[in-house]
């Protein structure tokens, strides 16, 4: 028997099998070869089409199926990862009225920061723990303010991940933990946040039915079943947003623990059982997979929306294509600690939250013609994306998180040994680096939510650490660069 999991990306989707019992690891996939496209018919906003999404998780659980050798029916259940804070709304006969504004898409600030005075932001940092921001019902707030003929045929909306359920199960839900991202969970009463959608004007009803992230969420339809090829009637047991989706499969549970990923953007993403905040409108605090009312377990999310972005930027305009990242990490590996000078403020992937909402773009200070070539823009460029990390730690810690550990995947920037070490002593902590994926992390979360395993530790513990990075003693040239790059950030933010 088998668990197959999913994770839902806005660059591609990934589809994993693991044996029930074990945990083990039978396959991976990824779909498509090539990145997702974006479209942005304005600057600053981003939208994908949620078909795009269905389609490519139907080929890669194909190419899995076919990779693996496995009997389709042995799948015994499903869970579910998703890109976290998007849009997605759908009429009575559950189509999609309109693209999916998608968590990059900064359309909504303004939305959001006037929603937080009306309904008052100490309210909502008591309540809701954040302030609305540019997340999902300040989003659909948008479409009602600028789309009145699509908003008026709108029977529910959905986070990305609620969507991807709804094509599984035929069912439209979502869950605690997915409304806290969306900004509509009330801590305080532990029930939607029915007083902000109605301070919005938006009528509750537009609310999917809420069910527990670890349960049964319902059961594949027959349709699904054949496009899929997979038995009907298999239960989907688990979903969650990507980033407590991955710090599950880090096996990031408890508090001071810390579970970062450097993809299209990056996450410092801390446990806490402290239900309050400072820094509400900066980061976003969530409700984590194993929260409860008596048990705390709070996620305290900080996003950087320019992160491997940027280094994939580079890669395709500065070295045409031609270079590996492998390539590129090897030659920014010769350059001095601090660029010689050069540095890069990676916020070119619309407004950044910890900047106070801010959308600064990128920018590439002290350039010089004499002294930099490629080897400099791509050692600036992974400086400046993890001096953004160090950065957005510190406003974690600003917010009462107490850092133990860091753990993250294998499976993005943390690869880069220069990258991971930046951060590791310039915080003072190891970072260890795991061989997990969301899609395993949901596979062994669905087969958790089934009773395969008896705690989160015996589901999770078993994966192999890839590498750990250790500060370095000498620091002080890290020390130095760093401040440098917080002055650039400073000048040119404000």
């Amino acid at each position: 028997m088998y668990w197959i999991g999913y994770d839902v990306g806005s660059s591609s989707v990934k589809a994993s099998l693991v044996e029930a019992g074990s945990g083990k690891v039978i396959g991976i996939t990824q779909q498509p070869d090539n990145e997702m496209p974006i479209t942005s018919i304005e600057p600053g906003w981003g939208e994908q089409n949620p078909e795009m999404w269905w389609e490519n998780l139907i080929k890669a659980t194909g190419k899995l199926i076919r990779e693996t050798g496995v009997d389709p029916y042995q799948v015994a259940g499903m869970g579910v990862s998703y890109q976290m804070h998007g849009l997605v709304i759908v009429d009575k006969e559950l189509n999609v009225l309109r693209d999916s504004i998608i968590w990059c898409d900064s359309r909504a600030v303004a939305v959001g920061n006037e929603l937080c005075a009306k309904a008052g932001e100490t309210k909502c940092l008591e309540r809701l723990l954040n302030a609305p921001g540019n997340f999902t019902l300040s989003k659909l707030k948008w479409v009602k303010d600028n789309e009145p003929g699509i908003f008026e045929k709108i029977h529910k909306f959905l986070l990305p991940g609620d969507y991807i359920a709804l094509k599984l199960t035929g069912r439209c839900t979502t869950t605690p933990s997915g409304l806290s991202e969306g900004i509509t969970w009330d801590f305080k009463d532990d029930k939607p946040a029915l007083w902000l959608l109605e301070q919005a004007g938006i009528d509750t009803e537009l609310l999917p039915e809420v069910v527990a992230t670890f349960s049964e969420q319902g059961k594949l339809t027959g349709q699904a079943s054949k496009v899929l090829g997979l038995k009907a009637g298999i239960p989907l047991l688990y979903r969650a947003g990507d980033q407590p989706n991955n710090a599950l499969s880090l096996n990031v549970f408890n508090p001071g623990e810390i579970a970062a990923t450097g993809g299209t953007s990056g996450v410092v993403y801390a446990v806490s059982d402290v239900s309050r905040t400072s820094e509400g409108t900066r980061i976003n605090n969530f409700a984590h997979v194993n929260h409860k009312p008596e048990n705390p377990r709070i996620g305290k999310l900080l996003n950087i929306n320019g992160a491997g972005i940027l280094y994939r930027w580079m890669k395709d305009q500065i070295s045409g294509g031609t270079l590996s990242y492998n390539d590129m990490n090897w030659m920014a590996a010769v350059v001095p600690v601090g660029s010689e000078g050069l540095r890069i403020l990676p916020f070119g992937n619309g407004s950044e939250r910890m900047l106070y909402n801010a959308n600064i773009g990128a920018a590439v200070k002290d350039l010089n013609f004499n002294i930099h070539g490629q080897e400099h823009l791509f050692r600036a460029a992974l400086e400046g994306i993890a001096f953004s990390f160090v950065y957005g730690i510190g406003i974690l810690e600003n917010d009462g998180v107490q850092l133990t550990t860091i753990k993250a995947g294998g499976d993005n920037l943390f690869r880069s040994e220069l990258f991971s070490r930046t951060i590791a002593t310039l915080v003072d902590r190891e970072i260890r680096i795991v061989d997990t994926t969301g899609a395993v992390g949901a596979a062994r979360a669905a087969g958790y939510s089934y009773g395969d395993f008896d705690t989160f530790g015996d589901a999770f513990s078993g994966d192999e650490y890839i590498a750990t990075y250790s500060p370095l003693k000498e620091a002080g040239a890290y020390r130095e660069a760093y401040l440098a790059w917080k002055e650039a950030l400073a000048t040119t933010q404000y």
